[in-house]
């Protein structure tokens, strides 16, 4: 099992991830090909893939305004599970968080997500009871 920063190149197997994984959001813009490029040309150090051999079996995208990160689309193929990858992913990603000086992330997972609630509350973090979210659509076409 390797651990690597994702690139581009790595769109097909990560997206086949995510779409395979109950609980997760995608966009059809954010989250196209051109969307996760974006991405990580913005945020070309803070995203990782888990690779066993030259399949890519977990992924997480991370990115940051300089002040706050946050965590997106963190998930790891179903057969991988329970092998502490989903952790290394969050490792990896808030270590290379820590060297660009952030330090604060936040993440939203979806409250009926029965797989990404549990994971994030085994491995240390916190949920907030004390805020709302928000979001607004600027594009109709991101659906």
């Amino acid at each position: 099992m390797n651990i690597r920063t994702m690139s581009i190149d790595d769109y097909k197997g990560a997206y086949q991830i995510w779409t395979s994984t109950e609980g997760v959001g995608l966009r059809s813009l954010d989250d196209s090909h051109n969307g996760i490029k974006k991405f990580i040309d913005r945020n070309p150090n803070t995203n990782f893939v888990a690779v066993d051999g030259d399949k890519i079996v977990g992924v997480i995208l991370s990115g940051h305004d300089g002040r706050r990160a946050y965590i997106y689309h963190t998930c790891v193929d179903t057969d991988y599970r329970g092998q502490g990858i989903g952790k290394m992913l969050v490792d990896a990603s808030l270590d290379a968080l820590k060297a660009e000086g952030i330090n604060k992330a936040a993440l939203v997972v979806f409250t009926d997500n029965q797989i990404g609630n549990p994971f994030w509350s085994a491995i240390g973090w916190e949920r907030r009871l004390d805020l709302n979210y928000y979001n607004k659509s600027l594009n109709r076409k991101n659906v």
